[in-house]
């Protein structure tokens, strides 16, 4: 006879036991194909079935780009509303909330494979990426730390160019980042300009197509205006996928298109090549 008794839990169903939450999964824009997030991420979200790079946000480039330890700077400058526009204070403050960032790019100082590095990376996710005034003198800032500690200096754009709201102070920043990149040129310090989705506007008319070398990720965006504005003041058709960075590539705009899993590899040797730096050793893996 048994002094005690075994209490059986329920047994839950093979089927619930398997279930995945349905947040856990992502689908492809491009292509429709569904899988886990945790597998998108670990591919850097470029999609696994047909290499399509989806966008990520700018600390994720900055993540990709430089070793442990970088630091974010210039992170206390905020946007005004110098020309009173409609509802540009309220779309501001929604975009912080809803972005997570102060404004469309941030910037940041570290180490790219050992090598002192100042990056500015654009981030769509704030108002399209758009080309205020904090932008540029973000981008004036990094390129003057670069400038006196003579650092490299990369920015990674993402961009549907100048910001409306703005006026003519959004379009002064064209010409405030180009200047101080033409003291990075005259002084010898490698600028590197890396072109993701989208790179249009005012932002491709000026600091993004004048990098010391362009490289673009696959299938990005690449252009000033857009393909119905262009094809109405030309009045023909344009050719297939023309704004794409490989047409680009293929007629002499761009340096290389480069997988997002070899960016940091294929920055880090072009800077190693631009500062007389002896190239890296081989990894065990190759």
């Amino acid at each position: 006879m048994a002094w005690f008794r075994k209490e059986r839990k329920p047994r839950v169903p093979r089927r619930e036991r398997l279930e995945i939450p349905p947040d856990a999964w992502e689908k492809c824009e491009a292509c429709g194909h569904t899988d886990i997030r945790e597998k998108f991420a670990r591919n850097l979200n470029v999609c696994p079935e047909c290499d399509y790079h989806r966008r990520i946000r700018a600390v994720e480039y900055v993540n990709i780009l430089l070793d442990e330890d970088w630091e974010e700077t210039e992170d206390g400058l905020r946007s005004a509303d110098p020309l009173g526009f409609p509802e540009y204070a309220a779309r501001l403050k929604k975009a912080q909330n809803n972005a997570g960032d102060t404004d469309a790019i941030l910037t940041a100082s570290g180490t790219l494979g050992g090598i002192p590095t100042n990056v500015g990376v654009m981030d769509f996710a704030f108002m399209g990426g758009s080309m205020g005034s904090v932008v540029g003198e973000k981008i004036a800032r990094a390129g003057q730390r670069s400038l006196e500690k003579k650092q490299p200096f990369i920015i990674v754009s993402a961009s549907g160019g100048a910001r409306m709201q703005e006026g003519v102070l959004s379009l002064m920043q064209m010409a405030k980042a180009a200047a101080i990149l033409s003291q990075l040129a005259e002084r010898r310090i490698p600028y590197v300009s890396i072109l993701t989705n989208p790179t249009t506007g005012g932002v491709s008319a000026s600091y993004a197509m004048l990098g010391d070398a362009i490289l673009a990720e696959p299938g990005a965006v690449i252009g000033f205006a857009g393909p119905r504005v262009i094809k109405q003041t030309l009045g023909q058709d344009l050719p297939e996928g023309f704004q794409t960075a490989e047409f680009l590539l293929e007629h002499g705009m761009l340096d290389a298109v480069v997988h997002r899993r070899d960016l940091k590899a294929t920055v880090g040797q072009l800077l190693r090549h631009m500062t007389g730096k002896p190239a890296a050793a081989p990894s065990a893996a190759s």
